[in-house]
């Protein structure tokens, strides 16, 4: 593949992967990947949990939320490879593919005739693949300079969602834990200080997160003011 073409493929990717939250981040991933890879007509992204557990987002298409699970309950197949094992899975031709046999003519019936997966991020506790599908036999057997620039490009907007959705989520938490600090001020005549070690020890003694404590406090709270 020419430089040129792969210049122009970033500058499109640039353009489609502008930043933002974390689910519109994972939409604009898999419609860029249609719009900018060639031979690509359908996507999603298949994270792993901490679990195990895999899980499909941003199906470009619904016919992917069965093909994806097909997948991951025959545990074959590039889109559970990617997440799984690989880092790059390709499979140009589906039906003569003998990696996958259970798999494959599931893929076939339902109009997918070439497949790759590409490895997207490694986070501590969990695991992303993007998953791209073809109608076409011998797609993606050049899909290696591309493959891995998109790759780039999407990890960078995600990176960038991460630390979006993780400061909203520090905010959050910190109205939260201020609203039940002031609770437990109020109703044992505690300074502030007191009463936040007070949640803490609350927080270590019953294992559960310090938020999860005070969620419980201020939704405790709030029904016994809405039943008075």
């Amino acid at each position: 593949m020419d430089d040129q073409r792969i210049l122009d493929v970033a500058q499109r990717l640039a353009t489609a992967l502008e930043p933002g939250d974390l689910d519109a981040t994972l939409d604009r991933i898999t419609a860029a990947a249609v719009e900018v890879l060639p031979d690509v007509q359908l996507a999603s992204i298949t994270v792993k949990h901490a679990d195990g557990r895999l899980e499909t987002f941003a199906p470009t298409d619904d016919v992917l939320l069965g093909v994806d699970a097909a997948q991951y309950e025959l545990q074959e197949g590039p889109c559970y490879e990617a997440a799984v094992d690989a880092v790059h899975v390709t499979s140009p031709n589906l039906a003569a593919d003998e990696r996958f046999p259970r798999y494959a003519p599931m893929a076939v019936k339902a109009g997918i005739r070439a497949q790759a997966g590409i490895r997207l991020f490694d986070a501590r506790g969990s695991q992303g693949a993007l998953n791209i599908y073809s109608e076409h036999v011998g797609a993606f057997t050049d899909l290696d300079a591309l493959g891995r620039l998109f790759a780039h490009q999407a990890a960078m907007a995600l990176d960038y969602a991460r630390e979006i959705q993780d400061l909203r989520e520090a905010m959050r938490s910190r109205g939260v834990i201020g609203q039940a600090v002031g609770i437990t001020m109020e109703r044992f005549q505690l300074d502030e200080a007191r009463a936040f070690g007070f949640l803490v020890r609350m927080s270590q003694h019953e294992n559960v997160k310090l938020r999860t404590i005070a969620e419980e406090l201020v939704a405790k709270t709030e029904a016994e003011h809405g039943a008075g």
